[in-house]
């Protein structure tokens, strides 16, 4: 691409089915394309997906980052066309290729929650099975107006459960309504997520990406460390087991970061001076 600010990451034919741009200082918005498939989770574009996930965690110059999906759906969950198969199954018989192309879906939320940096689901139209776990992959979710959700398995003869949705769906708006969303099959749309807090905000379509860019802005006004932590901090509360050992962890990481940078006193001098702080951390 001749737009220094954006390259892409292309599956075997050569198509560029990830966007990655950079239209803000610390920011990175990655665009899953494949607009004529609603970006369904197939391999030729999950693989580079996770790839360039990788990419974006290793690049210390991106503090934030934004997820979504070209066209009219962010993406739609398991391909009912014939896709190419997952990588490396040379010489496996047809459990070994199941068991290979479930774990390659598998580890694509666990690696969301392992980058260092905010991700931000900016959900434009349909989330789908796989694709409804992506967005709760993410730290935060916006949606726009024609944004809906579905557990899609149990549509399709199968269970609603996959890719972490058992454990993540009932964390963020409660097992009553997680149970009810799953075994119904039903659609949720943006209004409905809203109200039951399992997107921030609903904005119309065609503000929701500079919606997103502004919070990653904000978000980058601060530590870089003070925020990668915090969000290491919120995943880790999703899975300690009592009050005692959430305040041992946060005790911990509030210290390390008082102790190992000058954040605190630069905050302080900002307040007094009127201006906005420079964490250098």
């Amino acid at each position: 691409m001749s737009d220094p600010d954006v390259h892409s990451q292309t599956n075997e034919a050569g198509e560029p089915v990830v966007l990655v741009e950079r239209p803000r200082p610390g920011t990175a918005v990655i665009r899953m394309n494949r607009p004529e498939r609603m970006n369904s989770m197939a391999f030729e574009l999950m693989v580079p997906l996770a790839a360039v996930f990788d990419e974006i965690d290793a690049d210390n110059d991106i503090t934030c980052v934004v997820l979504t999906g070209t066209g009219s759906g962010f993406c739609s969950g398991a391909d009912t066309r014939d896709t190419m198969p997952p990588p490396n199954i040379d010489g496996l018989g047809l459990s070994g290729i199941a068991t290979k192309a479930m774990a390659t879906l598998a580890d694509l939320v666990p690696r969301m929650r392992r980058m260092n940096k905010p991700i931000i689901a900016a959900i434009n139209g349909a989330a789908i099975g796989g694709g409804m776990c992506l967005t709760l992959g993410a730290d935060i979710r916006l949606a726009g107006e024609s944004a809906y959700f579905r557990a899609a398995g149990i549509n399709n003869g199968l269970t609603a459960t996959e890719l972490g949705l058992s454990f993540l769906l009932p964390r963020a708006i409660g097992s009553t309504h997680a149970f009810e969303f799953m075994l119904s099959g039903r659609d949720l749309d943006a209004e409905e997520a809203d109200r039951i807090g399992l997107v921030s905000r609903v904005l119309p379509d065609d503000e929701l990406l500079d919606a997103a860019l502004n919070l990653a802005d904000q978000i980058n006004g601060w530590s870089t460390q003070g925020v990668a932590l915090t969000k290491k901090m919120m995943w880790s509360g999703l899975e300690t087991a009592s009050l005692a050992a959430a305040i041992e962890l946060e005790s911990h990481t509030q210290l390390y970061v008082r102790l190992t940078t000058q954040n605190f006193q630069e905050a302080t001098r900002a307040r007094a001076e009127g201006r906005a702080p420079d964490f250098t951390d």
